[in-house]
């Protein structure tokens, strides 16, 4: 009979809970309501968890288990990914400070650290959502409570929190409806369970079979794919026409008598790939073309030029597409600018043509990652640190990296801004509303205001089988998706793409703008196109390279 847990338990504990989420980790990715390539909430907590493990096992065995909690608390604080890292991190946060300094724990003191965690992790949540992970953990917390108040033995309390958690897993569907209709249990609740399972078998001195070495591998997952092939690579540069990428921005002389639909009319003459953002007295402008010395004389008519960068795209090309080429997700940030800055901005983004315009717009820092790979905490905060900057706006750009981001925020010594921005054109139009010259708070107010106006659409492919929404999806089958539930399902891209762009724009709108990713052809660029401008004359368009992966086409509606 064990009635107190030492270090070395503990770590065995902790480790044995670790390996049985790894080894289940697909089981947990294959939950996801929605049946599309996502930020998997088993990588997700598997990739936490295991920066918590090798945070742990650098503390000598010799220590105390509060030693070993504090170590694990911070390894997860700074290596969680997604909302059910986050909330995973929360967990073991307040489990840490429960047992802190503590030499070993029992039964009563077992329970009590996660009740602590528990209440840690709902605070942490704006808006806590029963049927989900939060749910799970606080229904077998507090059996464990009951359970130690009846016996000294801390195996019998994680065996009755452990039953606990399974059977509020399986209410989970009844607490949320969207778990009933797609006939699953919540993800994150049933990665909890693994863990238990974990920390329990661990406790008898059962061995768990699997992998026993803890990393941020992206072999066999998604993020795999989203991250293996730069867009870069599939181009040659003799074919690159227009090779200056050219930004700036004008401060206009008569904002009273600007014609935009002339102006970009004028400009686009002058090159591809035009962005033109008329905003109060500015205009920003990215134009890929081949006289940047033309475009900027011409620009120079509408007032005074600033913010100016050209770039060569071949030269650049040899760089991304040779030995120099990234392999996998990393953070993009700036050396530190000599002359610090009042405000610093930081994106989230996938996709070579993504990134570029958040530079061309204004991005001081990104951190490549998204929908497969989402950046943990400790990536934003690296990003935020890079920045020379008195206050800093984090644009997470994905519903599941917004608590990683605000958890970040927590962590770093300058104030932080996190806008809870959803999807990349979200990003885009919140980045296109920031004003240098504007104070923090004017700047948060314009750029959520800036979100009212714009709505948004994706589309994907399944994964797997689904019922969603009442429609019937089969692996493979076209997803289109708008304000982030499923509305259309087919076999055709392109056919799937036009109904979402009807739904989208049956509701009005004046400007359509359509970002395509990296696998998307040109003739497939051109058929939408001709079918916007033959059904929609009189709504404006705008479709640019984004090379995101993954996601054929990101549109949004102004």
């Amino acid at each position: 009979m064990t009635h107190k847990i030492d270090a070395a338990c503990f770590h065995r504990m902790i480790r044995g809970g670790a390996r049985f989420l790894r080894k289940n980790e697909e089981r947990v990715n294959a939950l996801n309501v929605f049946p599309v390539p996502d930020g998997d909430t088993g990588t997700n907590m598997n990739l936490t968890l295991s920066s918590g493990v090798r945070e742990m096992d650098k503390v000598p065995s010799s220590s105390r288990v509060g030693d070993l909690a504090e170590a694990l608390s911070k390894g997860l604080l700074m290596g969680a990914r997604g909302n059910s890292g986050v909330i995973l991190s929360q967990l073991f946060r307040g489990f840490s400070k429960a047992v802190a300094g503590k030499e070993t724990i029992g039964a009563r003191e077992l329970a009590e650290a996660f009740k602590r965690g528990v209440d840690m992790a709902y605070k942490a949540v704006m808006k806590p959502v029963e049927g989900t992970i939060l749910t799970v953990s606080r229904e077998a917390a507090d059996m464990g409570v009951i359970r130690s108040r009846q016996t000294e033995d801390p195996v019998e309390v994680l065996a009755e929190m452990l039953s606990g958690a399974r059977k509020s897993l399986e209410r989970t569907p009844q607490l949320l409806p969207i778990l009933a209709e797609t006939n699953v249990v919540d993800a994150g609740g049933q990665g909890l369970v693994y863990i238990l399972e974990g920390f329990l078998s661990a406790l008898r001195g059962e061995e768990i079979s699997g992998d026993d070495f803890f990393d941020d591998r992206e072999d066999g997952t998604l993020a795999s794919v989203a991250h293996g092939e730069t867009a870069q690579s599939k181009i040659d540069p003799a074919t690159i026409e227009h090779g200056y990428c050219t930004e700036f921005i004008i401060r206009r002389k008569d904002a009273g008598t600007f014609d935009e639909g002339a102006f970009r009319g004028e400009m686009g003459a002058f090159g591809d790939s035009l962005l033109v953002i008329v905003d109060d007295e500015l205009v920003k402008v990215h134009i890929h073309s081949e006289r940047p010395g033309d475009v900027l004389n011409f620009a120079q008519k509408f007032g005074d030029l600033t913010n100016i960068k050209i770039e060569n795209m071949r030269e650049q090309h040899a760089h991304w597409s040779g030995a120099d080429a990234p392999s996998k997700r990393e953070t993009v940030s700036p050396e530190p600018a000599a002359e610090r800055k009042d405000h610093g901005v930081v994106a989230v983004a996938s996709g070579e043509g993504v990134v570029k315009m958040f530079r061309s717009l204004g991005a001081d820092g990104v951190i490549e990652g998204g929908q497969t790979m989402n950046p943990s905490t400790e990536d934003i905060v690296k990003a935020i640190r890079g920045l020379s900057a008195d206050h800093v706006f984090v644009l997470p750009n994905n519903k599941n990296i917004i608590m990683a981001a605000e958890q970040a925020a927590e962590l770093v010594d300058v104030p932080v801004t996190v806008l809870p921005t959803r999807t990349v054109l979200q990003g885009l139009t919140a980045l296109i509303a920031f004003d240098p010259d504007a104070d923090a708070e004017r700047n948060r107010e314009k750029m959520m205001k800036a979100l009212e106006g714009v709505r948004c659409g994706e589309v994907t492919y399944a994964v797997r089988d689904s019922q969603v929404n009442g429609h019937s999806i089969k692996e493979g089958d076209f997803i289109g998706i708008y304000e982030g539930k499923i509305e259309t399902v087919g076999g055709s891209l392109i056919a799937t793409s036009r109904d979402l762009l009807q739904k989208m724009l049956a509701r009005g709108g004046e400007l359509v703008t359509i970002l395509y990713g990296k696998d998307v052809t040109d003739a497939q660029v051109k058929e939408l196109s001709d079918f916007l401008a033959r059904n929609y004359p009189d709504v404006e368009s705008e479709i640019h390279y984004g090379g995101q992966p993954l996601y054929f086409f990101l549109i949004t509606i102004e």
